[in-house]
């Protein structure tokens, strides 16, 4: 072998060498790239099991008759019966009004206390201490309620007591009263929630911009009104969206404390779905039902959240 050759050889040698270096290189990049989605693929996979499928699972169980036998195709008739039928018209009207008369008493009073509270250092540091409503289940929030209110009398024997009725309160006999207590609990409830959303959206806010306006002589209510609320309106429409789409599906307090009546005048959509899936068991028309509140709250939200943000960014 001439020395002339060994040049030619460790070239030889080099170039897979080289090339196993350039597509190992190409792999890490693929890899770096891809790494960020295999994270969170697990989470993603698990919501789309858990959220997904059942939604497409319901949308094709409505259009059919489901009981206990095999499944019979109907067309639309699940639809259209819903529409000639007055205890879905009622449930449906009932959660309009129980959601928005605890939705508005929710966002009024978060804001009160969110326009008092949100410059005070103590709230900064013990936020914490106006969640505690949250922290309990629903399930022991409504059978408190029902036990203050209903089974142990002690809200009605209190008032006794103190002279300002001669009898029980017959809450259980009048709907407003029952609608009341489910607004009252949830109110109690899921006002921290607003609350701490509010507080923290305006602790988010310039501190130079008040600054200004209380040295050209604003009060605090005036700085509030017109500076705070619209800087924080986007915040407050996503806010209220949320807490309305989690009223829509009030059952808990409904299930427990009333049972939808008196004469279905608390019926919720909730309990509506629930009642005609697991007592009646006609569970395509439980499908149809919840797929069209689906499209009602879905619409609604969206609208709210656009003029939201458009009034904003105006």
């Amino acid at each position: 072998m001439t020395d002339s050759s060994l040049p030619n050889a460790g070239a030889a040698s080099a170039a897979p060498a080289a090339r196993a270096r350039r597509s190992f290189k190409r792999r890490s990049k693929r890899l770096k790239a891809w790494f960020p989605y295999l994270l969170v693929a697990p989470a993603v996979l698990y919501l789309l099991v858990i959220t997904l499928y059942p939604g497409i699972f319901a949308i094709v169980q409505s259009f059919y008759a489901v009981k206990f036998g095999p499944w019979r195709p109907v067309g639309f008739d699940n639809y259209i019966n819903l529409f000639n039928d007055w205890q879905f018209w009622n449930a449906l009207w009932n959660t309009l009004v129980i959601g928005s008369i605890s939705l508005t008493l929710q966002c009024l009073l978060a804001l009160t206390l969110a326009y008092h509270a949100y410059r005070d250092p103590w709230v900064q540091g013990w936020r914490i201490i106006f969640l505690i409503p949250m922290l309990f289940m629903p399930s022991a929030v409504a059978f408190i309620y029902k036990l203050f209110f209903l089974d142990g009398r002690v809200f009605s024997d209190l008032l006794i007591r103190i002279g300002l009725i001669d009898s029980n309160l017959a809450i259980q006999s009048s709907v407003w009263m029952s609608r009341g207590l489910l607004i009252l609990a949830d109110v109690w409830q899921w006002t921290p929630f607003l609350f701490i959303i509010f507080v923290a959206a305006l602790q988010a806010q310039d501190e130079e911009v008040e600054e200004a306006a209380r040295l050209d002589g604003a009060s605090w209510f005036a700085i509030f009104w017109n500076i705070s609320l619209p800087l924080i309106k986007p915040v407050i429409a996503v806010a209220l969206i949320l807490r309305g789409i989690d009223i829509t599906t009030m059952f808990t307090n409904v299930f427990i404390i009333t049972k939808g009546g008196p004469a279905f005048g608390t019926e919720t959509i909730s309990y509506f779905i629930y009642r005609t899936g697991f007592k009646f068991f006609n569970f395509g028309y439980a499908s149809a039902a919840s797929v069209i509140m689906l499209i009602l709250t879905i619409i609604v939200a969206q609208v709210l959240v656009k003029r939201a943000f458009v009034s904003a960014r105006a």
